[in-house]
C-alpha cells in the first residue's frame, strides 16, 4: 500500500511491516513486499524509491539492512541506481527466473495479461534438422509452431517450436493456454532441460511483429525439453523483445 502520492518525482514509501521475532532476515522481509508491489506493477515503472537513509530510519533497521534489501531489487533487475537521479523501478520488463517453467504461465502469475496469436502451425515429416533436435528419425511426423506472444496489449517474443506429433497440442489449444499447459493435460510431465541464452539484432520481419525498430536488440532462447521417460518432447527457438525482458540466474556458492 502506498503511503505517498502518486508523482514519479515523489519517492514511493511501502507501508512495510517487520517480524522481528521471526527467522526470516530482515532485509528480505523489506525486499519481498517491495518486489511484489513493483512485479503487480502498483509501483510503475519508472518510479523514484524510497532511499536506503529514509527506509532505514523509518523502520528502524540498520543502514546496511536497507542498502541490501534495495541491493536484492537491483540485482533481480527490478531496479536501477543512477547517480543524481536515486533509485528507480526500472523500465517495463518481464523479470524471469531461469527454470523449467511456461512463460505463459510465469507472466499470468507475474499479473501480466497475455494474448497468444498462433502465426502459423504445421504438420510435417522431420528432415535431419528436425530429426535431430528430437531425437527422432528422419520422416517421423513433428508439428512446428510459430507463436506471437503478447503482455497488456504489447507484442513480446515469437516463439518457434518444434514437437512430436504424438504430443502436439492443437492449433486451437495452443491459442488459449501455454504449451507446457497443453502438454500436461495430454500426459505429458517434464523433467529436465536444457537452454542457451544469446542476442542478437531484430530483422524486419520480427521488427514488425513486435513493434520495435529493425535492428534493435533481441534476446534469444533455445530449449530442449525432456520428458520424465527421457523423451524430447519439445526443441524451442524464441526471440523476446530484450527492452522488456530480462532472466535471473540464481547462483550459489560451492
Amino acid at each position: 500500500m502506498s503511503i505517498a502520492p502518486a508523482s514519479s518525482d515523489t519517492p514511493y514509501v511501502a507501508d512495510i511491516a517487520l517480524d522481528r521475532s521471526s527467522a526470516t532476515p530482515l532485509y528480505q522481509q523489506i525486499a519481498a513486499p517491495l518486489t511484489k508491489l513493483i512485479m503487480s506493477g502498483v509501483i510503475e515503472p519508472g518510479r523514484l524509491i524510497e532511499d536506503e537513509v529514509s527506509l532505514a530510519q523509518r523502520l528502524t533497521v540498520s543502514r546496511p539492512t536497507a542498502r541490501r534489501a534495495l541491493q536484492e531489487l537491483v540485482s533481480s533487475g527490478l531496479l536501477v541506481r543512477r547517480r543524481g537521479v536515486g533509485t528507480r523501478v526500472t523500465p517495463t520488463h518481464v523479470h524471469r527466473q531461469i527454470g523449467l517453467t511456461s512463460l505463459n504461465a510465469d507472466l499470468e502469475a507475474a499479473g501480466f495479461v497475455t494474448h497468444t496469436e498462433v502465426l502459423s502451425y504445421q504438420v510435417q515429416l522431420a528432415d535431419e534438422g528436425q530429426a535431430a533436435m528430437l531425437a527422432c528419425d528422419v520422416g517421423d511426423e513433428v508439428v512446428t509452431i510459430e507463436r506471437l506472444r503478447s503482455i497488456n496489449d504489447r507484442p513480446l517474443g515469437i516463439m518457434h517450436n518444434t514437437i512430436p506429433a504424438a504430443v502436439a497440442p492443437t492449433l486451437t489449444e495452443l491459442s488459449r493456454k501455454g504449451l507446457y499447459a497443453c502438454l500436461s493435460e495430454r500426459g505429458v510431465k517434464l523433467s529436465t532441460g536444457a537452454q542457451t541464452i544469446g542476442a542478437r539484432v531484430a530483422n524486419h520481419r520480427e521488427a514488425t511483429l513486435l513493434g520495435i525498430e529493425t535492428g534493435a536488440a533481441l534476446l534469444t532462447i533455445e530449449r530442449t525439453a525432456y520428458s520424465v521417460s527421457g523423451e524430447v518432447v519439445e526443441f524451442g527457438k524464441h526471440v523476446y523483445d530484450a527492452s522488456q525482458y530480462n532472466i535471473t540466474i540464481p547462483l550459489v556458492a560451492d
